[in-house]
């Protein structure tokens, strides 16, 4: 008879995953939000600024690591240095270090010139490299990681520095982080527990439309949560927008992941990375961060403080 300990039965064996994966989540964003709320502003932007670059730098390495898994070229190393400039230019200019700080839109106008930049230095660097017969597609590549990580991720610094809330920009970072996760977990809790009807199967055959509804439940709930125990500190965010949020968060918290989840199946790998135990690499700890930061980011600026 096989042995129960050796052959341990697939509820078992998510549970476990699922207690690895809340056990790396808790320990990464205490950190995080001990960075981000410490009294001392150099631990608060120094700490800050080391985990917004380590996460872009790893996570777009996971990207093109995918990239070349899939059989496509790109630019991998002059990649990462963009997306690192990216994220360590825009920290400079937005946390006011140098004695003065700019409103969003110079800021985003900042951030456009550093892109614009690397797309004419991904241009220069295949004039100068003509081995390389797949130079369309090395561009489009290179560019695409930087877009959908380091530009996507840098959101959550223009939310952490917004300059029209009182300084309580981390208080935001904190309420679209803990909305996200928690829709993350009522997806996968009640995916686990009740999920029958596959969502997208050739994509992630485990997400179902239950999941999908605990998501917006999950999220839905914490929303109204955060704004009621946060008070003045979510300045503008009344039960109407905290709902709002709490729905569009949660279900674009879902799409994120499935877009991530496409980007692995082609390469045909189960995790971006072993980065996290229990979790994977960078990019499956921020899919669902990565499409949320600028939806909050957009919504903070047009609607709640226009």
């Amino acid at each position: 008879m096989p042995d129960a300990a050796a052959n341990p039965s697939p509820a078992s064996s998510r549970g476990r995953a699922f207690v690895r994966r809340l056990g790396s989540s808790v320990v990464l964003w205490t950190v995080v939000l001990w960075a981000i709320f410490s009294s001392n502003p150099w631990i608060a932007n120094g700490v800050f600024l080391g985990i917004m670059l380590l996460l872009a730098g790893f996570g777009l390495a996971e990207f093109y690591g995918l990239m070349e898994r899939r059989g496509l070229v790109c630019f991998k190393e002059w990649g990462v240095f963009g997306g690192l400039l990216l994220m360590a230019s825009t920290f400079v200019y937005l946390s006011g270090i140098l004695g003065y700080k700019e409103a969003p839109a110079k800021a985003n106008d900042f951030e456009s010139s550093l892109v614009v930049l690397f797309v004419l230095g991904l241009c220069v660097r295949q004039l100068c490299y003509p081995a390389n017969q797949n130079g369309l597609l090395a561009i489009a590549t290179t560019l695409f990681g930087l877009m959908y990580v380091p530009w996507l991720l840098n959101f959550v610094q223009k939310i952490n520095y917004f300059p029209r809330i009182g300084g309580q920009g981390p208080y935001y970072v904190l309420f679209f982080i803990v909305v996200t996760k928690l829709s993350d977990t009522g997806a996968y809790v009640v995916g686990s527990l009740c999920g029958r009807h596959k969502m997208i199967p050739r994509v992630s055959p485990g997400k179902t439309w239950e999941g999908f509804a605990g998501a917006l439940l999950f999220s839905s709930g914490a929303s109204l949560l955060a704004a009621h125990l946060a008070g003045s500190h979510l300045p503008g965010l009344t039960t109407v927008h905290a709902l709002v949020l709490g729905l569009l968060l949660g279900g674009a918290a879902v799409v994120g992941d499935l877009i991530e989840s496409l980007f692995k199946r082609e390469a045909g790998v189960k995790d971006s990375g072993g980065f996290f135990p229990g979790i994977g690499g960078i990019l499956d700890l921020l899919d669902s961060l990565l499409f949320n930061a600028p939806l909050m980011y957009l919504y903070l600026r047009h609607v709640l403080t226009n």
